[in-house]
């Protein structure tokens, strides 16, 4: 098996510390690249010992020049990127009226302008190689913004809109550079416990909610086939192929159901630690406190990924049905 040189952001913890497990196991060479430094270091340990190499690639993605080192410091380890996932984000669980610009702007340069640097980081790379694979880690909530979230929805919706240029430029430019997004769920991450939040009760994930591992199967997927996006979990395709359709709805329910569905009934601890500005110190892991009501598995993502055999193996029986029906009307 080649041992692809990984970069991931957001690796210390929550889907992007599944995802350099899943790495790991294939015996990949990682940059892991986070803040928090409690968190890179377990996560290196974790690596090494599933069968992959990892070096540490301390940054925050909303400085372009840290991101850079980052990917200088994994080259000179490991050689040449492979590939390049987009996990880093940030957010605050509040009303629009409730936010500061501070709030708004550091969340938005986390979880877009943190995208950004990280694909110009990689395409300076990948470009003159002609070779390599950029994985956008997108959401449900790139296309459908909900109440509470507005400063993450709308750093999510402009990855969105930059990916689909960069899709036409390279295509313009026939480039065997490759990107694909993939778009998750609710996801039960530690994100819920260190995120602020100016909400009267702890917040939760928008049931159902699956595992950080679902997404790490998704992500490294996509990272190997070619596919432009791919959605995770039924939830993720209803809510953006509803939101094409009836969006007046989903203002009106989001509306009526969104607050509640958002928080636990556990009260928020007022002034608790969160992360927008400073890592937490220690290893959060990349489980949440929601494993009980969390699924381990998504049949919608086992038939996403498999659709081209399950689609033939579907023409095959609709022409086993014709001919039988022909051969009786015989």
């Amino acid at each position: 098996m080649k041992r692809d040189v990984v970069v991931i952001t957001g690796a210390s913890a929550g889907a992007g510390r599944a995802v350099a497990r899943e790495f790991g196991r294939r015996g990949a060479r990682i940059g892991l690249v986070a803040r928090g430094l409690d968190g890179l270091e377990a996560a290196k340990r974790e690596v090494e010992e599933l069968g992959g190499e990892a070096i540490v690639a301390r940054a925050d993605v909303a400085n372009h020049d840290e991101v850079e080192a980052a990917a200088r410091a994994t080259e000179e380890a490991f050689g040449p990127i492979d590939i390049w996932i987009n996990n880093a984000m940030a957010s605050v669980f509040a009303p629009v009226r409730e936010l500061t610009p501070e709030e708004i702007r550091r969340v938005t340069e986390v979880t877009y302008l943190g995208v950004v640097h990280g694909t110009m980081a990689a395409l300076r790379r990948m470009l003159p190689r002609n070779r390599g694979v950029i994985v956008q880690v997108g959401s449900a909530l790139a296309y459908r913004g909900i109440p509470l979230q507005a400063a993450y929805c709308g750093a999510k919706h402009a990855v969105q809109g930059f990916n689909d240029s960069l899709y036409a430029e390279l295509i313009h430019d026939k480039s065997k550079v490759r990107l694909t997004m993939v778009n998750l769920p609710a996801m039960n991450t530690p994100q819920f416990d260190w995120v602020l939040s100016k909400l009267p009760n702890r917040a939760q994930p928008v049931p159902p909610i699956f595992q950080p591992e679902v997404a790490a199967d998704a992500i490294v997927w996509a990272a190997y086939h070619e596919r432009r996006e791919l959605n995770v979990g039924l939830p993720t395709s209803a809510v953006i192929v509803g939101n094409n359709f009836v969006p007046g709805f989903a203002d009106y329910y989001l509306g009526t159901h969104g607050y509640e569905s958002q928080q636990t009934g556990e009260p928020e601890t007022p002034g608790r630690p969160h992360n927008l500005w400073e890592p937490l110190p220690g290893d959060h892991g990349a489980h949440g406190r929601f494993d009980a009501r969390a699924t381990n598995t998504s049949l919608h993502l086992t038939a996403n990924i498999n659709r081209a055999p399950l689609l033939a193996a579907a023409a095959c029986v609709l022409g086993g049905v014709l001919l039988l029906r022909a051969l009786r009307d015989r």
